[in-house]
């Protein structure tokens, strides 16, 4: 598969919906945001990628961005919402099923890991990292974390993520080099954001793999 013209096809996609349909972009782009950090089976959803690419949009004028801002911001803050309360009711029993194949199990254990290293200060910092951003909320439901503890930090993480790559869209999506090689930019975002997932998981792996080099 050719992921570089896959990701071109999903940003002309996106530009001709924001261009050809502006009223229904909103809640379109509202309901990816809100899925991408509500529903604990989505987190395949571009998130980063998605949101400079939003702020771009925006720097040519296609969208508003103090509506952009508001709406995103708001889709962020109420998806992880949902995802607590969907951990708090049904997390318990997915923990206790080693054979539950619709959610990985490594990715709830390293969720609740960095919720008890950090506490809810891990949602900020999960915001920042593709896919646990959306099982974090999960795993702080699961652990029954104070919801208005959770709830200050759900909204200072959800604010502080949407800003940061909207704005960066917007001021740095004008720039000619930017503008000329857009998809590219937004495969290094999407390269960038991964590559914790990915020192996590070689990590994992050289921890497993110690024990049995010593057997």
């Amino acid at each position: 598969m050719d992921w570089l013209a896959f990701w071109t096809g999903w940003e002309e996609l996106l530009r001709s919906v924001v261009k050809d349909h502006r009223f229904w972009a909103y809640p379109l782009l509202f309901a990816i945001v809100f899925c991408e950090t509500g529903l604990v089976l989505t987190p395949f959803l571009p998130g980063d990628s998605l949101l400079f690419l939003l702020g771009a949009f925006a720097g040519q004028g296609w969208l508003h961005l103090p509506t952009l801002l508001l709406a995103l911001i708001l889709a962020a803050v109420l998806g992880d919402s949902t995802n607590y309360w969907i951990g708090l009711r049904a997390g318990p029993a997915i923990f206790r099923d080693r054979e539950a194949r619709w959610l990985s199990r490594r990715h709830l254990v390293r969720a609740r890991a960095l919720c008890r290293r950090y506490g809810a200060r891990a949602i900020v910092i999960a915001r920042f990292i593709p896919v646990l951003r959306t099982v974090a909320p999960f795993v702080a439901g699961v652990g029954s974390m104070n919801y208005s503890r959770f709830f200050f930090w759900n909204a200072a993480g959800g604010a502080a993520w949407v800003a940061l790559f909207l704005l960066a869209g917007f001021f740095l999506g004008s720039a000619p080099a930017v503008r000329t090689h857009l998809h590219l930019f937004l495969f290094l975002i999407i390269i960038l954001s991964l590559l914790p997932v990915a020192r996590e998981i070689l990590r994992a792996r050289a921890a497993r793999a110690g024990p049995a080099a010593r057997k």
